[in-house]
């Protein structure tokens, strides 16, 4: 099985009925997968701040959500997150490929990875970092933790996890 899979597998087994996803090279197995599923309703967005607000109206019509996005939109969804998902107290799993670490071939992406955690910190959203593949064992916990707090929480993956370009 695939990490990719694997993690799908965990979003269908908590019940995440409804994606979003904004393009990524890194995360393209995972929206692939997400696409193939009968389980979910995936609807591809074009901005990270847009996708926030189809999760909103998927958790307003009961169902829940999941974002999938780069760090390096992070920035544009604040007002958003703190607005919408916090304020309003939706669970919010957001799937983050974490741009600009180790491996990233792509320089201009290494500065908003000097931001991406502490951009986190200051808003109060919980962020797990999976830099190796054994650590989407700890995504099913995740996931239960963001839907019984009803809070967003960011699973940050980054090159190694995915295993480099």
């Amino acid at each position: 099985m695939s990490i990719s899979e694997r993690i799908v597998d965990d979003l269908v087994a908590n019940e995440i009925a409804f994606v979003t996803t904004v393009p990524c090279k890194q995360l393209g197995g995972v929206i692939a997968e997400c696409e193939a599923r009968p389980e979910i309703h995936h609807v591809p967005s074009n901005k990270e701040d847009e996708g926030m607000g189809l999760c909103a109206g998927a958790w307003m019509g009961g169902k829940r959500p999941c974002i999938i996005m780069q760090n390096t939109a992070l920035g544009v969804t604040v007002n958003t997150l703190v607005t919408l998902t916090q304020f309003y107290r939706m669970p919010l799993p957001m799937l983050i490929s974490y741009r600009g670490e180790l491996k990233e071939p792509v320089a201009c992406q290494a500065e908003m990875a000097v931001h991406t955690k502490a951009l986190l910190a200051q808003l109060h959203i919980p962020t797990y970092h999976f830099h190796r593949q054994s650590d989407a064992e700890e995504l099913d916990a995740i996931l239960k933790y963001t839907f019984m707090c009803n809070k967003p929480v960011a699973i940050l993956t980054d090159a190694t996890f995915w295993g480099g370009y």
